[in-house]
């Protein structure tokens, strides 16, 4: 089987990772580097991980660099044709990585893809079976919320791409649609980069699988419903990170196509931030001072189409079509 690299980027972790961790070595894969990368290292976070891990088999960081930035500075050490993008909140299950390499053996233009994910507090119902886009330019975790039993099973079909908490990737699809040095884009921090990766991917013709034979569990802690509830920087970076997402990846075909909904959605958005979400003005902010980045990330990502917006427009579909 190929080697694949394993990437845990932890902030603060608890005891959920020895279960994350343990269900990596159990995989029983011969070619698996598993590497834990620790923003922001403090004591106990340090103490945590020693205990888990090899000294190779860890990264105190000092500074806190995200999702993102943790995972590309992993990325780039690893010299492995397949990368596993490993939330430390997530719990595979056997054979996990051995199905979803094998499918993508078999399938050289599939770049990505993920298994069936299930809530890790309640197995009796999805957390994702794969990323979904909606013509209000929402993604969505296909599937979330909603009653395990008897859905979304049977042969591997096509997604848009895959949750970042348990995502396989092509190394030859991350090399594909990296810029200046970054694969995941360092600008968004945490929150949609996952989603922000799958559409430039899209974009490049590289395919993405839900393979329903490979499960996992994961504790999902953002979702809409609890937002009022979630810290003040993650609502942030969730507002800015939605508008960073279409100034990069969303081609002017797309645009009006999609116009009314789209536009409608970042009324609701920026009026509810107006109104009754005032911490998270400075996402708004952050867009403007932004926007020379994302104008450069978009010639190099629209320039590089293999794909027409017209093709791409058949995956932004209303939630249940």
């Amino acid at each position: 089987m190929s080697s694949v690299f394993v990437g845990i980027v932890t902030w603060r972790p608890d005891a959920l990772l020895a279960r994350c961790i343990a269900s990596v070595r159990a995989q029983g894969c011969p070619s698996l580097t598993l590497h834990v990368w620790d923003n922001e290292s403090t004591e106990a976070s340090r103490a945590l991980i020693a205990g888990l891990t090899a000294d190779h088999e860890r990264t105190w960081s000092a500074a806190n660099l995200g999702f993102a930035g943790g995972h590309n500075a992993l990325i780039q050490r690893a010299a492995s044709a397949y990368y596993l993008c490993l939330n430390p909140d997530a719990v595979l299950g056997d054979g996990y990585i051995r199905t979803l390499i094998e499918t993508l053996e078999a399938a050289p233009t599939v770049g990505s893809a993920t298994g069936r994910l299930l809530r890790l507090d309640d197995d009796g119902r999805l957390d994702s079976t794969g990323m979904v886009m909606t013509p209000d330019q929402r993604h969505l975790d296909r599937g979330a919320g909603e009653p395990a039993a008897g859905r979304y099973l049977g042969e591997p079909e096509a997604i848009f791409g895959p949750s970042g908490a348990v995502a396989l990737y092509r190394r030859a699809m991350l090399e594909d649609i990296a810029f200046r040095g970054e694969y995941f884009d360092h600008a968004f921090f945490a929150y949609r980069e996952d989603a922000d990766l799958a559409w430039r991917a899209q974009w490049r013709g590289w395919t993405s699988l839900y393979v329903p034979a490979a499960v996992a569990h994961h504790r999902r802690r953002v979702t809409p419903e609890r937002r009022s509830a979630l810290p003040a920087e993650i609502n942030r970076y969730s507002v800015r990170n939605r508008f960073l997402l279409r100034l990069k990846n969303q081609s002017a075909g797309l645009a009006w196509r999609f116009a009314v909904p789209g536009l409608w959605r970042d009324a609701q958005v920026v009026g509810y931030v107006l109104l009754r979400e005032w911490s998270s003005i400075p996402g708004l902010v952050d867009v403007v001072r932004l926007l020379p980045r994302m104008l450069a990330w978009r010639r190099h990502v629209l320039g590089r189409r293999r794909v027409r917006s017209v093709e791409l427009a058949r995956w932004f579909r209303p939630t249940g079509s």
